[in-house]
């Protein structure tokens, strides 16, 4: 029997535990900057995602990072220094998903085409 916990019918998908995570790593970068911020423990700077990313625009990335920041999964630390030094690191509670993140590569790697 189904397990209807996480989408129970007769709710919108928004106000449910599945449409919660959705809203946090839903688009294009999301996932991809906290996999190099696990990769990359225990701090990167900016331009460092940037280059890891590559195809992301400065703007995108500041913007998604922001989104982040904001839902708590990461945290930005400022020095007070001239030129000044940001750097990122995930939350205890962006380090809650690497595993959904792992289990996405898992199956991913054994449904791809070959």
């Amino acid at each position: 029997m189904k397990d209807n916990t996480c989408s129970p019918s007769g709710i919108k998908i928004e106000d449910t535990g599945f449409g919660y995570t959705l809203s946090v790593i839903g688009g294009k970068y999301k996932m991809i900057i906290l996999y190099w911020l696990n990769e990359n423990q225990p701090t990167m700077r900016f331009n460092e995602l940037k280059r890891c990313i590559g195809t992301i625009s400065f703007k995108t990335l500041s913007s998604t990072l922001k989104e982040l920041e904001k839902d708590k999964l990461i945290i930005r630390k400022e020095y007070p220094q001239i030129p000044p030094k940001v750097e990122y690191r995930l939350s205890i509670k962006g380090k809650s998903l690497i595993p959904l993140l792992d289990s996405m590569c898992t199956w991913g790697n054994n449904n791809k085409m070959r």
